[in-house]
């Protein structure tokens, strides 16, 4: 099979198998929701309501048919793009939640992730450099310590530290509630303020967005520390690595334009991979910081009962990551043959 053939399959099983991996998400979803106790009729009306009254709210959010015909509705309503309606803020469909609450986790995940590299890149290759040193030994510690630790526990020791007694940064929220956020172009506190021309508020952003992206940031570099220590230490011991030394080239240009690059061929699937997951997966974070992201909204929703909103979140989600995933993959194809193969 030809290079291109070879290519071409792979991205046509890939794609193939997305909307498999999309509809098994969604069905464990809508199963689980309907597993775990307790009744979202309940959790809207409370205990003291009458029958008649929970029976008709029940009709109302279609909750009267069968598990099967409920289940039957959803996969018609996925199928259409409608991830329906919510349950507690009625009125307000899926779609619209995630507008209004997406942005502020997009702008969360991408400063957190921009930390995550420059300190995970900067350690891992500090470490991988000097081998079997007490630098590397540090690299060690920093990428088991930065993994390990739990991301709502290091968020609210950082809050008490540096919000609390030291004052340096605020406590929770995205903007002061004493002022206007910039105008809503996309949704990015950060980006806005840039194209509004207001300085002020995009320093302000960059503040309240200081702490938490921080906190997510060194806790996620752990990450890429032990990939680019690891891959960079393979990569220097190379053959070619050793040639360009016995020709006299200079330890950082070998380092830099030698086997830096090959050592961050694994470092792509992985960047794409934990942005995506970052992006559903910072529920901890926004909770502890009261960030008032999608994925705390996800937690509000859970919290509540909202059938509808738990679902179209999760799946928005597991929607976000299959497409990066596919991407990666390809990219990973393209660059690499060996994995078409």
């Amino acid at each position: 099979m030809s290079r291109s053939k070879a290519l071409y399959s792979y991205i046509l099983i890939r794609l193939l198998l997305a909307p498999l991996m999309l509809w098994t998400i969604s069905t464990l979803v809508f199963l689980l929701l309907r597993a775990t106790p307790g009744d979202p009729v309940d959790a809207i009306l409370g205990p003291k309501v009458s029958t008649a009254t929970k029976e008709a709210l029940r009709v109302e959010l279609g909750l009267d048919g069968s598990l099967l015909e409920q289940y039957l509705n959803y996969l018609g309503k996925l199928l259409s793009f409608d991830l329906g309606t919510s349950m507690t803020t009625r009125g307000e469909s899926v779609w619209q939640i995630i507008q209004n609450y997406f942005p502020a986790t997009v702008e969360l995940a991408v400063f957190s992730m921009a930390i995550a590299l420059i300190v995970g890149i900067t350690v891992g290759s500090i470490a991988a450099s000097h081998p079997d040193t007490k630098l590397d030994i540090g690299g060690r510690l920093f990428g088991i310590i930065t993994y390990a630790v739990p991301p709502f526990w290091a968020g609210m020791i950082l809050q008490l530290i540096f919000a609390v007694q030291l004052k340096w940064f605020p406590l929770g929220t995205r903007f002061p509630i004493t002022e206007n956020p910039p105008p809503s172009i996309t949704g990015l506190y950060t980006v806005d303020s840039i194209f509004s021309g207001n300085i002020s508020h995009f320093f302000t952003s960059i503040y309240y967005l200081a702490l938490p992206s921080l906190t997510l940031g060194i806790l996620l570099s752990g990450i890429f520390e032990r990939i680019v220590r690891i891959n960079l230490k393979r990569t220097l011991k190379s053959d070619y690595v050793e040639a360009a030394r016995a020709r006299g080239v200079p330890e950082l240009r070998i380092l830099f334009a030698h086997a830096f690059k090959n050592a961050m061929i694994p470092v792509i699937t992985i960047l794409g991979l934990t942005f995506a997951a970052l992006l559903g997966g910072a529920i901890l974070t926004e909770v502890t910081f009261s960030w008032p992201g999608l994925a705390n909204r996800l937690y509000e929703a859970i919290s509540s009962r909202d059938y509808p909103t738990v679902q179209g979140i999760v799946v928005f989600f597991a929607g976000i990551v299959v497409v990066v995933s596919i991407f990666i993959d390809i990219l990973n194809a393209y660059i690499d043959p060996r994995i078409r193969y």
